[in-house]
C-alpha cells in the first residue's frame, strides 16, 4: 500500500499587493538614506562657518562619508547575500540616525569626521539592499523598471535635504536641523521592522554561508567578470557629476558662485529629482526592451552631461537660468541612467551573488563622487584661499571632472568590447548599427 503523495506546495504569487507594500517601505527607507547623504551639500557653508575650516576640510567630511561607502559595498554586499534585505536596512537606518546625532551635538571638525564615517557605513547597506528586494519580489519582466524607480523615487530625499532640511537649518539652527533627521532615520527603522521581508511567504532566503578563505576567490571572479566591469565604469560615468552636485558642491556653487538666493537655489537643486522622476522609468523601459543596447543609451546620456558642462566652464560672466537647467538637467537624468550598471550584472552573474556584485557597481559612480568632490575642493582652496569663493573659481574648479569623464567613457568602451566578445562566444552577437537600419528594426529602438 502507497502513502499518499502530499500535493506540491502552490508556487509563490510575486508582484502583488505585499511585493508593492515592501517596496513601497524599500523606497521610503532609501529616500531618507539620499536625505542623510546630502545633508552636508546644503550645509557646507553653515559648516565652514561652524566648524571654522577650509573647503578642502569641509569637502574631506563628504570625502570620508563617501570612500567609507565605497569601500563598504562589498562587505555590505558580502552580509546582504549573507543575512538578507531586511537587517542590512536595519543595520543602515539605525547606523545613520547615530551618525546625524553625533553631527547635531558637535563644534569639533574630528568627530564631526567620525559622524560621517558612520553615516557613510549606513548608507553603504542601504541602496543594495533596497534594489536586492526588487527581483525577490517581481516577477523578471518588470525588475528593470521597478530598479529604476527606485534608484528615481529615493531621490526624493533631495529634495527633502534642499528645502526642508535647509528650512529647519536656517530657523531652528544646525542641532534642530540635524537631529530632526536623525529621527527620521529612526522612523524609516521602524518601518522596515513592521513591513519588510527578504523573501514572499513560502520562497526560502538563498543563504550563502561565506568561508573567509574563499572571500578572495569569489571577490576575483566577480571583479574578472565584463558585466561588472561594464556596471562599474558605467555607473562611475553616468553618475559621478551629480553625487558631487548633490552632495557638496552644487548648493555652495549656486549661492556663492552664481549669487542666487536661498530659494532660487533650492528650485534648481529640486531639477535633479524631477527631470529623474520624468527620464527614468524612460530609461527603464528602452532598457527592459533593448538590453543590447543599453551601453549606446548610457553613453548618449554621457554627452548630455558633458556638453553643459565645458559650457558653463567656457562661459563669459553669470550663466543663465536656462544654462543651470539644461547643466542639472544632465547632472539628473545621469542618475537613471548609472543605475544600468545593476542591469548587467543581473542578466549574466549568478543570483546569490548579485549583492557583492551590486556592492562592485555602486563603487563605481561614488568612487568618481569622492575623487571629484576633493578635487574641486582643493582648487577652490588653491585660487581663493581666503575661502572667498566667486563664480571663475567654481569654473575652474568645476573643469576637473572633465578628464574623469574621459576616462570613465574610455573604461565603458573598452568593458563594452570584452563583453560583446564573451556574448559572441555564446553565440549572442549584437548587430552593428548599419544592419539594424537597413533591416529597418531602427525604427524599435
Amino acid at each position: 500500500m502507497t502513502s499518499p503523495v502530499a500535493p506540491p506546495a502552490p508556487a509563490p504569487v510575486l508582484g502583488g499587493a505585499r511585493a508593492y507594500g515592501v517596496w513601497i517601505a524599500a523606497v521610503a527607507a532609501y529616500s531618507i538614506a539620499v536625505l542623510q547623504r546630502t545633508t552636508m551639500g546644503v550645509a557646507g557653508l553653515e559648516a565652514a562657518e561652524r566648524f571654522g575650516a577650509s573647503a578642502t576640510i569641509i569637502s574631506t567630511f563628504v570625502v570620508l562619508q563617501l570612500g567609507v561607502y565605497a569601500l563598504a559595498q562589498i562587505p555590505a554586499g558580502l552580509l546582504l547575500d549573507r543575512y538578507g534585505s531586511r537587517i542590512t536596512l536595519l543595520a543602515g537606518a539605525f547606523l545613520m540616525a547615530l551618525g546625524q546625532l553625533l553631527m547635531a551635538q558637535t563644534e569639533t571638525v574630528g568627530v564631526a569626521m567620525i559622524a560621517r564615517i558612520v553615516l557613510g557605513a549606513g548608507d553603504a547597506l542601504t541602496f543594495s539592499s533596497a534594489i536586492r528586494l526588487v527581483p525577490a519580489w517581481f516577477p523578471a519582466s518588470r525588475v528593470p523598471l521597478l530598479t529604476q524607480l527606485t534608484g528615481i523615487l529615493g531621490q526624493v530625499g533631495q529634495i527633502l535635504s534642499a528645502v526642508p532640511f535647509v528650512a529647519v537649518l536656517s530657523f531652528a539652527g544646525w542641532g534642530t536641523a540635524f537631529r530632526t533627521a536623525a529621527v527620521c532615520s529612526a522612523l524609516a527603522a521602524m518601518l522596515i521592522l513592521l513591513v519588510v521581508r527578504a523573501t514572499p511567504p513560502g520562497v526560502p532566503r538563498p543563504r550563502v554561508k561565506q568561508d573567509l578563505t574563499k572571500i578572495p576567490l569569489v571577490l576575483g571572479r566577480i571583479l574578472r567578470h565584463p558585466s561588472t566591469q561594464l556596471g562599474f565604469f558605467t555607473h562611475f560615468t553616468a553618475g559621478f557629476t551629480g553625487i558631487a552636485f548633490s552632495m557638496m558642491w552644487g548648493y555652495p556653487y549656486l549661492t556663492a558662485g552664481e549669487g542666487l538666493s536661498r530659494p532660487a537655489a533650492s528650485a534648481v537643486m529640486t531639477v535633479l529629482v524631477v527631470v529623474a522622476v520624468v527620464g527614468g522609468p524612460l530609461i527603464g523601459a528602452f532598457t527592459q526592451r533593448h538590453p543590447l543596447r543599453r551601453p549606446t543609451l548610457v553613453l548618449v546620456i554621457v554627452a548630455t552631461i558633458v556638453v553643459p558642462l565645458l559650457a558653463l566652464v567656457l562661459w563669459p560672466g553669470p550663466a543663465p537660468m536656462w544654462l543651470l537647467i539644461v547643466l542639472v538637467s544632465g547632472f539628473s537624468i545621469g542618475g537613471p541612467a548609472s543605475s544600468v550598471g545593476f542591469d548587467f550584472p543581473r542578466t549574466d552573474l549568478a543570483r546569490h551573488r548579485l549583492g557583492t556584485a551590486t556592492g562592485v557597481v555602486i563603487m563605481g559612480g561614488f568612487i568618481g563622487g569622492l575623487v571629484s568632490i576633493l578635487l574641486i575642493g582643493m582648487v577652490l582652496d588653491l585660487l581663493r584661499p581666503d575661502g572667498n569663493y566667486d563664480l571663475e573659481a567654481f569654473r575652474l574648479a568645476f573643469a576637473v571632472q572633465l578628464p574623469l569623464l574621459a576616462i570613465g567613457v574610455a573604461g565603458m568602451l573598452i568593458t563594452r568590447r570584452t563583453l560583446r566578445r564573451r556574448m559572441a562566444a555564446r553565440g549572442q552577437e549584437v548587430p552593428p548599427w548599419r544592419d539594424v537600419w537597413r533591416s529597418g528594426r531602427w525604427r524599435r529602438l
